[in-house]
């Protein structure tokens, strides 16, 4: 049967014609230079039988970041939208007048939402338990997740942009620091400010303010190097700035999860007057070792949302490991995280013999899905219990999320809940669509092919289609 997939394939994408599309719809895919065979159209409304449109809706494809409405709608299924995450702390010693002596340990349940913010108020608990001065190590355990380091550059060669950073039970910040760049042009300088300013990190701005009056892509003027030197990182940037952007934030991640952990706990630690002697280093946490602290992560619903509407990577990872973690596999491994959302999908009735899953965001070039089956997906995520949750973490039209800057001047502005995605050769969308007659409709549509940057008045043609002639 494998052999056959590719054929049958092939015959849909025959089968499929310029006029099954609506006229505005094909006219701008021409425009752009991007065949019908690239694409997969799929429309339905929520209550129908049958879709009202239907193009190579069985190829499956690539989906981009509309693989995100797979994992978040299992995990919403699977662990309700209350479910919380616990990072914890324990003593590993004996603890006199501010003093231990011994570990301090730190366990990651794998919350996708450990923000520098957050972090601080589990050290303010082990502050609160007296412990002020730390004798030993920062021993963290991170062994919920089986995750091997890889190479962050792997793929697209960008290792320090955010979207690139690995998953980790104990992830802290997205393991990223934003740099503020304020420029002064009176003084002709460029201040970068670094939050969080983890201990271990020392910045060297070598940056130089330029005039002019464009901005456009600043970022590509700028170069950032790191230099690890044991625990410790320089972080050079060089480059040069306009001035006339104004202030900016640059997301960057420098270094490897455990030196990230301990130069940020280092930086809280003694703002909170604390002191640590020892480094960090891992290990599971002893038996004996007490609770000094306990943080909940946000609820699921308040992750998931985060994770739509603005196409978090990490956090998407962080839950696809956390479905084959709450399966019964710890460590979790991604193959544990495909094997929870394939056995859900089984127990739905929602069988895709097609999809390809490799990390459950769509951060990647080898998850494939068909239109159709992502249709019947979201036509399920209507008909449950957690639709609420799962419908309000979509970008809406031109408000918010991915969507926020797109169909501002039409009818359709607030009308449609859609997940957007986009990588090198794919640009695919995937939502909810209520049309002028109060009755909505799903709309799915990829697009695989070198102009796929062009699509996007391809699919902005077809929501508006949707919305404009889908009650007629």
């Amino acid at each position: 049967m494998p052999r056959l997939l590719p054929a049958l394939l092939l015959l849909c994408v025959a089968l499929a014609r310029a006029d099954d599309l609506p006229a505005p719809v094909a006219q701008a895919l021409k425009g752009a230079g991007i065949p019908l065979a690239a694409t997969a159209v799929w429309v339905r409304e929520v209550d129908a039988a049958a879709p009202r449109l239907a193009v190579n809706a069985r190829a499956a494809l690539n989906p981009a970041s509309t693989m995100k409405l797979v994992t978040t709608f299992a995990a919403l299924d699977l662990l309700g939208p209350a479910y919380v995450w616990q990072t914890e702390a324990f003593a590993g010693g004996p603890l006199n007048e501010g003093v231990l002596t011994g570990d301090l340990h730190l366990r990651g349940g794998g919350d996708p939402r450990l923000t520098y913010d957050q972090f601080a108020r589990l050290l303010r608990q082990i502050r609160a338990h007296g412990i002020r001065e730390i004798r030993g190590d920062l021993v963290l355990d991170r062994g919920a997740f089986a995750v091997s380091a890889g190479d962050p550059g792997r793929f697209d060669m960008q290792p320090m942009r955010p979207y690139n950073v690995a998953p980790d039970a104990l992830l802290l910040n997205f393991k990223a620091v934003t740099l503020t760049l304020i420029p002064d042009p009176a003084q002709k300088t460029l201040t970068v400010a670094m939050e969080p300013a983890p201990a271990n990190l020392d910045l060297i701005n070598k940056i130089t303010l330029a005039n002019g009056n464009g901005c456009g892509e600043w970022k590509e003027r700028l170069r950032a190097d790191t230099f690890s030197h044991g625990l410790n990182t320089r972080l050079v940037l060089t480059g040069t700035f306009p001035a006339s952007c104004g202030e900016q934030r640059w997301n960057i991640a420098t270094q490897e999860h455990p030196q990230f952990v301990l130069g940020v706990f280092q930086q809280l630690w003694a703002e909170l007057g604390g002191t640590l002697a020892g480094g960090v280093r891992e290990a599971p946490v002893p038996a004996d070792a007490r609770t000094v602290g306990v943080l909940p992560s946000p609820t699921l619903g308040e992750v998931v949302r985060d994770i739509n509407k603005f196409s978090n990577n990490v956090m998407a990872r962080q839950l696809f490991l956390t479905l084959g973690m709450e399966a019964g596999h710890r460590p979790a491994s991604l193959e544990d995280g495909d094997a929870a959302v394939r056995s859900w999908l089984e127990a739905r009735g929602l069988s895709m013999p097609e999809l390809v899953l490799e990390n459950g965001s769509g951060l990647s070039r080898r998850e494939r899905i068909p239109a159709e089956a992502m249709g019947r997906l979201l036509q399920a995520a209507w008909k449950s219990a957690v639709m609420p949750e799962f419908m309000a973490s979509l970008p809406v039209t031109a408000t918010d999320g991915t969507m926020k800057k797109r169909l501002k001047q039409n009818g359709i502005a607030g009308q449609a809940h859609i997940k957007t995605g986009s990588l090198e050769g794919v640009r695919s969308l995937a939502g909810y669509v209520l049309d002028k007659g109060g009755r909505r409709w799903i709309v799915v549509f990829f697009v695989n092919h070198a102009n796929a940057a062009g699509a996007q008045a391809a699919q902005d043609a077809l929501l508006q289609w949707v919305y404009e002639r889908g009650a007629m």
